[in-house]
């Protein structure tokens, strides 16, 4: 299960057929995500296992049987920001059930994004999920 705004992210990637030109786009919507306040880059919002530095900050919209998840992050790291408002895509607004049971290394693979990032870029990105998991987990 995909969002709508991951489907035209798959979409667009579609579309462009040179990488550097989707690493800018995957770049670009980074940039696009709102920058974390320093309060918030904490030890407790920090992602473990990246090579860059990494904050996750939970957001939960809603209550009781309408929970939804969302969450914001931002990173020292350009093509990392980009990883992060993708991820943002995936899971924004699903339910925690719903985001547990994503596929997210099934849907990354969607946009080839497997094959094209470093081995610690590649942790990382399974850093960033397992924390987005754990997020979810925790709201059950």
């Amino acid at each position: 299960m995909a969002t709508a705004r991951f489907e035209e992210i798959v979409e667009d990637f579609d579309f462009i057929d040179d990488w550097e030109d989707r690493y800018r786009y995957v770049i670009d919507l980074g940039k696009k995500m709102p920058p974390l306040d320093e309060s918030q880059k904490i030890p407790a919002t920090k992602v473990l296992g990246c090579a860059s530095q990494v904050w996750i900050v939970p957001e939960i919209l809603g209550e009781g049987a309408d929970i939804r998840i969302s969450f914001q992050g931002e990173s020292d790291a350009m093509i990392v920001g980009g990883l992060i408002a993708v991820l943002h895509a995936l899971y924004d607004g699903l339910r925690p059930s719903e985001a547990i049971d994503v596929d997210a290394q099934a849907e990354m693979g969607r946009l080839g994004l497997d094959q094209h990032l470093s081995s610690q870029r590649s942790n990382g990105l399974r850093a960033m999920i397992q924390r987005i998991r754990q997020i979810s987990n925790a709201l059950l």
